[in-house]
């Protein structure tokens, strides 16, 4: 009988317990480092090994399972422009790269000697450093794991920022920000290192979506272009925008805008599209063949039929060999993995309806190799040749084989105390305080499809400008006005415009980033001051000894 008492005691206490917690839920629990920083991005990883360097206190808050954003994604085919600019953690990641295929256990599908010396970057005067800029998705991201355990890195994993009342402000800093998860994560100085900016612009900072006007900034290659096609990703042939070709009142195929694009040079808030860098192989044992999307319409595709049909053949271009007989597969041609005009509302958008936009991305993108994969209408040899690849069945192995990151080439642009602009990527103008170096083409990718005055499908907003030597990027580019936050410093959503962006918004111009806006946010945290009044000439200084490129004269 006793027994049987004190279980109910024993239950009535734990229901109690229970209706309580429902009417006063736990207080968010509370962790403290010197810098705290939002993302699991390359630069997010740069800038918190930095940090330690520094002997700060740190941790990352990443809104990502996996770490390394598109460098361990995909994109392993790497954008450097001129290698020599590229020092510090950046290059520290790259020589890693080397090292790690110096390992014969590192070719299971491939002998080294067969693939080469592709991608591999001299040495410095001492040989320390010697660098591979292409890799796979799987090196990349164990490197990344390699420098959080080396460094001894705290990381909170799928906590995402609560954007409407997670950032806690006073006097113009950040005090705190919270996470969906109801963590809370204090800090003396904030760095933003996503790809979307989601935490500058919680804090209330400037910032741009979309195209500006040439006007805006004194520029050339900004705004609306429909007069240039200089990558060869148009449509070089006419060919029929319409369901029934010639039949207005059909409806246009699908992925063709109604709209007619504003005139040349004009102000859009249209954004450059997104994609996934596929990772395939073509080793049997190592392929899985293209799988058919949750949602599959033949007609998505009709408008490819009709490129194949005008003789286009330049299907396998982009197919950027990586080591061990994979590929890092980009956009190319009129007709691509590229889901032109369907990610503008992406930078803005809440958590379900970026799964939703990026869910309708991975649908176009598998289907579009399902259809090439299997419709009698593709070219008999180019079918044939596309079904000796698949996706490499030893990548992404959560997650069916598919990237974990969709490549979110821009998204939102802070407006700070000085922007970035074409003039200083071409040379035309002085970069101050630089802390880092670009050099990369002006380069966006298209923004729009639609139908052209005389009646045929076109795209529009690829550029393509090339730098004519390496540029600065500057200090005042990464920290916001110091009317609105005094301790955020955002090296990817950094202050530009849309076509200077197209050259900063590579994976190791990131890397220096991060790096160099952990060094400034230590400074500021010893010397008790604003990120913006952080004296540049220590900062420069020990961005030198970190081995960081600022300047360039020909010689690294």
């Amino acid at each position: 009988m006793m027994k049987k008492q004190l279980t109910a005691i024993f239950i009535s206490l734990l229901f109690f317990q229970l209706s309580i917690s429902a009417v006063e839920p736990m207080k968010p629990q509370e962790f403290k480092a010197d810098i705290i920083i939002y993302g699991g991005t390359s630069a997010a990883i740069t800038a918190a090994v930095q940090a330690t360097r520094m002997k700060k206190t740190v941790i990352i808050v990443s809104p990502d399972r996996h770490l390394g954003g598109l460098s361990a994604s995909g994109l392993g085919f790497t954008d450097t422009g001129n290698k020599g600019v590229i020092g510090g953690l950046a290059r520290e990641f790259y020589h890693r790269v080397y090292l790690h295929y110096q390992d014969k256990q590192s070719w299971p599908w491939q002998q080294q000697t067969e693939y080469g010396n592709k991608g591999q970057g001299t040495p410095a005067i001492d040989g320390t450093d010697r660098t591979m800029w292409i890799f796979e998705p799987h090196v990349a991201e164990q490197i990344m794991e390699d420098f959080v355990k080396e460094n001894t890195l705290k990381i909170y994993r799928d906590e995402l920022l609560n954007r409407e009342s997670g950032v806690l402000m006073k006097n113009g800093n950040i005090l705190a920000i919270t996470t969906l998860s109801g963590k809370k994560f204090i800090g003396k100085v904030f760095i933003d290192t996503t790809y979307e900016g989601d935490l500058m612009a919680a804090a209330k900072v400037s910032y741009h979506v979309g195209r500006e006007a040439n006007t805006t900034y004194g520029e050339n290659w900004n705004g609306v272009q429909t007069l240039v096609f200089q990558h060869q990703h148009h449509f070089a042939t006419k060919i029929d925008p319409y369901k029934i070709p010639g039949d207005k009142k059909s409806g246009l195929l699908a992925g063709i805008s109604n709209e007619t694009p504003s005139p040349n040079g004009t102000a859009d808030d249209k954004l450059q599209a997104y994609c996934f860098r596929m990772c395939l192989t073509n080793v049997p044992e190592n392929r899985v063949a293209f799988p058919k999307p949750d949602r599959y319409n033949l007609l998505d595709y009709e408008l490819l039929v009709r490129v194949f049909n005008s003789g286009w053949k330049a299907l396998f271009n982009k197919y950027d060999p990586l080591p061990n007989r994979k590929t890092d597969t980009n956009n190319h041609g009129p007709f691509s993995t590229d889901y032109i005009g369907m990610n503008y509302d992406y930078p803005e958008a809440s958590y379900q309806r970026r799964k939703e936009i990026i869910a309708a991305h991975e649908n176009y993108q598998k289907g579009l190799m399902y259809f090439m994969a299997t419709d009698p209408r593709i070219p008999k040899d180019l079918q044939q040749q596309l079904n000796t690849w698949g996706l490499a069945k030893d990548e992404f192995k959560d997650n069916g084989n598919w990237p974990h990151q969709i490549y979110v080439r821009e998204a939102r642009r802070m407006i700070g105390a000085f922007v970035m602009s074409e003039n200083e990527v071409l040379g035309k103008k002085e970069v101050p305080k630089p802390i880092g170096m670009g050099s990369y083409s002006l380069d966006s990718h298209h923004t729009q499809r639609y139908v052209t005055p005389e009646g045929y499908v076109q795209n529009e907003g690829d550029i393509g400008v090339k730098a004519p030597k390496p540029y600065g990027i500057s200090y005042n580019a990464i920290v916001p006005k110091i009317t609105e936050c005094k301790n955020l410093l955002v090296p990817i959503c950094i202050s530009s415009s849309h076509i200077a962006y197209g050259s900063v918004r590579m994976e190791p111009v990131f890397m220096i980033l991060g790096e160099s806006a952990a060094t400034a946010a230590s400074l500021a945290i010893d010397n008790r001051t604003a990120v913006q009044e952080v004296n540049y000439n220590q900062l420069k200084t020990l961005l030198l000894k970190q081995k960081q490129t600022l300047n360039w004269n020909g010689k690294p």
